[in-house]
């Protein structure tokens, strides 16, 4: 199985940005946990601040992978062009946020690309990756 996890603006981040909601743990010390932790599975992991890399990414790893989970950022909340690339692809992608969108800034409650994931996990820290990619796993969706 291949899962290739994406993540959107500003979780280069992780491990410095507002550690009191998103942690002190680096993605790449996660990405490195996770791999160790799911020894069977190819995990892919891809970054950028920019929403067309974001997308040209989705659209490869879309038709490559099993699956795909997606932190969109700050994305999320505004990006049509995600939400249609996420429902341009046969790979099942689940939507992923560290800190829970909806007990923060009430713009933070709209997802664009909710409906066009198969399953979301928000607020669980970066153990709502370790739930997303259980699900793709179990294809639980």
């Amino acid at each position: 199985m291949k899962i290739a996890i994406i993540n959107g603006p500003n979780l280069n981040l992780l491990g410095k940005r507002e550690p009191g909601i998103y942690g002190d743990t680096s993605f790449d010390d996660f990405f490195t946990l996770l791999k160790e932790e799911y020894p069977a599975v190819e995990l892919e992991y891809f970054q950028s601040n920019h929403e067309g890399a974001l997308i040209d990414k989705i659209q490869e790893a879309g038709f490559d992978c099993d699956g795909i989970l997606l932190n969109a950022g700050g994305y999320t909340h505004t990006s049509i062009a995600l939400r249609d690339a996420i429902q341009a692809v046969t790979a099942p992608v689940v939507e992923i946020h560290i800190s829970d969108i909806y007990r923060r800034e009430p713009f933070r409650h709209v997802s664009m690309i909710k409906d066009a994931c198969v399953r979301s996990f928000v607020g669980l820290g970066l153990d709502s990756y370790r739930r997303g990619l259980d699900a793709l796993i179990r294809h639980d969706y």
